[in-house]
């Protein structure tokens, strides 16, 4: 839409126009992406990239209270 267009709006046209860009964008991200996946492969991909630490590697509890008692 250009500059001028949007100046010769009313300010209901306006907000209607805000308010249907709002629910599009709205809309968009309520709705599940499909990506062909069923929810097995979804999950057995979220296992393949998980990160395990090393053994005896301290937990986040002692790293935050490493950091606390610096």
């Amino acid at each position: 839409m250009l500059e001028s267009e949007i100046s010769n709006m009313t300010i209901e046209t306006l907000k209607e126009f805000v308010i249907e860009v709002v629910n599009d964008q709205l809309n968009r991200r309520t709705q599940p992406q499909k990506d062909g996946r069923s929810r097995e492969e979804a999950l057995a991909a979220m296992d393949r990239i998980r990160w395990t630490p090393p053994a005896g590697s301290p937990t986040t509890l002692e790293l935050l209270r490493e950091e606390r008692d610096r």
